[in-house]
């Protein structure tokens, strides 16, 4: 697949004084591998400002925080966490694919990028969400507004690349700033912007509390929940996604006339402030489904899918006996139970009656049906 060939688009570079515009770009007479593709986008994104940190330009996740970087100077944080992430995954593509010296030059550019946000990322309880082009920070505890971010403090554990005793104090802060049990939402960002001097795009265009600023925006609550997973923090993990669910807002007339949406999609939106508190907003038309789908299977169930092998490593309360999953791998069935035994019994993984010593369960398109049993050692 990656020597697969695939032509370019052409469009004329944005100008100067352009932020952006529209048009339909042309095919290029050009091409190369998706391989290629890969490379040349990562490259691309291999530019730093003053603080070792990737550009932000016109927003990076956040697209609402348009003004950050648009003079191409600012710096996000966040996406030096994310940049470590494709930098680390990458680098095992570019060695199979037999690039050695690219796979040496992303582990170069992801320690570097490391010990960057490390340096200049941290703001003495959280991680800081970005620097202005004028090198103000935003995301920091000085700041009027905005002081602290979720999607970074999440990406810290998420990307593995944060320093582990740092990136808990993160998710500490997270929990106590941004998650508020009481209205069962997860905010994006708190305070919102609104009266100060900041002004990091179109995002202070929207109302206090309403979607990225200072809203619920469930994609990052996801991503919340899916870093608690990875600390292991079962408790938590799970108390985000019963909030997240949007059945969890509908359970009486009073909640429906509350969330005011369907309460059997994902809404992108739930809104945090006076009053509007617990309104749900942009159904039908949100990534943070696919997401939820992946917290629920694979950070809190625990399948992963290793080519052709599958890991369940579950996080699940204490208080789970046991489970089931039915994964059909092509034309195959695979009857998996997964106990968490209170005996103090030693994992396992068993396919068929047969003990798999690698605790990994090998996906075979027999078009039979198999039967496995996994045990989980009780945290």
């Amino acid at each position: 697949m990656l020597d697969e060939s695939i032509p370019f688009v052409e469009g004329r570079p944005v100008k100067a004084d352009e932020d952006s515009y529209y048009d339909l770009p042309d095919r290029s007479e050009d091409s190369a591998t998706l391989y290629e593709h890969c490379v040349r986008a990562i490259n691309r994104g291999l530019r730093f400002g003053e603080h070792g940190l990737p550009l932000m330009g016109s927003g990076d996740w956040n697209d609402g925080m348009n003004r950050v970087g648009e003079h191409g100077k600012g710096e996000s944080v966040w996406l030096g966490f994310f940049l470590y992430e494709v930098l680390m995954r990458f680098t095992e593509v570019a060695r199979v694919y037999g690039d050695v010296s690219f796979a040496e030059r992303c582990e170069r550019e992801a320690d570097q990028v490391r010990q960057n946000i490390e340096q200049n990322g941290w703001d003495r309880e959280w991680y800081l969400r970005a620097y202005f082009d004028d090198g103000t920070p935003l995301g920091s505890a000085s700041n009027p507004e905005c002081q602290i971010d979720s999607i970074v403090q999440s990406w810290s554990v998420l990307s593995g690349a944060a320093d582990a005793g740092r990136s808990r104090m993160a998710m500490e802060a997270l929990d106590q700033r941004l998650v508020h049990r009481d209205q069962a939402l997860i905010q994006l960002l708190d305070p919102p912007f609104d009266k100060s001097d900041l002004n990091p795009g179109y995002i202070k265009g929207y109302v206090p509390g309403v979607r990225e600023n200072g809203g619920q925006y469930t994609h990052a609550a996801i991503w919340a929940a899916m870093a608690f997973a990875k600390l292991g923090d079962s408790r938590r993990a799970w108390e985000l996604l019963a909030m997240i669910n949007p059945l969890n807002h509908a359970q009486s007339p009073e909640e429906i006339a509350t969330y005011r949406v369907e309460p059997y999609v994902v809404a992108a939106d739930v809104y945090a402030l006076s009053p509007h508190i617990g309104r749900g907003g942009w159904t039908w038309y949100t990534g943070s489904a696919g997401w939820m789908y992946r917290l629920i299977l694979e950070s809190l169930l625990g399948l992963t899918l290793e080519k052709n092998k599958l890991r369940i490593a579950p996080c699940i309360p204490a208080d789970w006996e046991t489970f089931k999953v039915h994964y059909r791998y092509r034309e195959t069935i695979y009857h998996i139970t997964v106990l968490q035994p209170s005996d103090g019994s030693v994992a396992s993984v068993k396919v068929d009656g047969v003990k798999q010593h690698d605790k990994t369960i090998l996906l075979v398109d027999d078009r039979h049906e198999h039967s496995v049993e996994v045990r989980i050692v009780n945290a």
